[in-house]
């Protein structure tokens, strides 16, 4: 045990002793917090490792008939994404599917077991215009919206802002979320019942768990790192998820909340990693996407969880959440500035 401590300790050192050589033009205080972030997300991803492992007999669902409801889910052409629209079409939805080039999922929909069912809109979520362009189409088109699943995401990259100035991960994961949910909540709202609610689910991950919300630098542009800058956008999904559904239970309405951390799952988020050399490792560790899907597809479904609401949700279960998530100023002080950012008065979140 003594020499598995020490063999630790060594690799350690050695590692951080090169990434500072690596980045020693960086202010130290730069540097130490990057290695920070750097090794809590690699602790996050084993904790999340060991979770489905440990968590596979609990990670399934039942999909039940949910004829005549509609689902609206950014992304879904790839990765989790597209089992998950496979399972909403097994439990015969109409899906709404907001991507960016509706051309390129033809034959994907020609694969699908009720690919009819599907309805395709452009959605480009590094735009604000886009976000709400998709909304006023599926809104002319749909009078009633039962699921909203907020599915798309990107992780890591360089630093880049998007035309409405946010930074490009907590633009996609977090505001144009934030954004569409409050576009549709209108007819979620109708379209729920007390018995049987509207879900609003945003898919998170473990990966929130090392991060915090930079209120004063929410674009990070005093120092960025790209990893803090994940954890923060999927921090967020979280956070949202827990006050607006506290929100509109204090409202008595027919909408429901989640979040989920899908499980460590092999797709292309990876690319941008050290997996992305060592494929037959993932293959050997992750979840398949199919997999993957399952704790998303519980959430859309399961009731047992109706009395849950803002439930954070991992392997068909509640997951562990940091505790800055839970702390309630700070996800009011979130929603604030979420509105604040995306021009939405507070007081009218969620209004037509």
């Amino acid at each position: 045990m003594s020499l598995l401590i020490t063999s630790a300790a060594i690799t350690i050192t050695i590692a951080s002793a090169i990434y500072w050589y690596i980045n020693r033009h960086k202010p130290i205080k730069h540097i130490l917090s990057e290695l920070r972030y750097t090794i809590d997300m690699q602790g996050a991803g084993a904790g999340g490792l060991i979770d489905d492992w440990v968590s596979v007999w609990m990670n399934k669902i039942e999909l039940p008939d949910a004829s005549n409801k509609i689902a609206v889910i950014t992304g879904g052409a790839r990765g989790i994404g597209t089992e998950v629209v496979r399972g909403l079409l097994k439990a015969n939805m109409t899906v709404i599917m907001g991507v960016r080039n509706p051309n390129s999922v033809e034959k994907f929909i020609e694969t699908m077991e009720n690919g009819k069912r599907i309805r395709v809109y452009p959605l480009d979520l590094l735009s604000l215009e886009s976000v709400k362009e998709f909304a006023d189409s599926v809104l002319k088109e749909f009078p009633e919206i039962h699921l909203l699943v907020n599915n798309a995401g990107i992780m890591f990259g360089d630093y880049k802002l998007t035309k409405d100035g946010f930074e490009t991960q907590l633009a996609v994961n977090h505001l144009s979320h934030f954004y569409l949910t409050h576009l549709l909540l209108p007819v979620l709202k109708r379209s729920g019942r007390m018995e049987e609610p509207s879900r609003v689910i945003n898919v998170s991950s473990c990966a929130h768990f090392p991060g915090k919300i930079y209120f004063d630098d929410i674009n990070m542009k005093g120092h960025y790192d790209t990893t803090a800058a994940y954890a923060q956008s999927k921090l967020a999904q979280l956070m949202t998820a827990r006050h607006i559904n506290k929100l509109l239970e204090d409202k008595d309405c027919p909408v429901k909340c989640y979040s989920v951390h899908p499980g460590i799952v092999d797709t292309d988020l990876f690319e941008k990693t050290n997996f992305s050399s060592l494929p037959w490792l993932r293959r050997m560790l992750f979840k398949t996407p199919e997999k993957g899907a399952v704790s998303i597809l519980y959430a859309c479904f399961n009731k047992d969880i109706l009395a849950k609401g803002g439930l954070y949700i991992s392997n068909c279960k509640e997951g562990f959440s940091n505790r800055f998530s839970k702390n309630e100023k700070n996800q009011e002080k979130l929603f604030q500035l979420s509105c604040d950012l995306v021009g939405i008065q507070e007081q009218n979140f969620g209004r037509n």
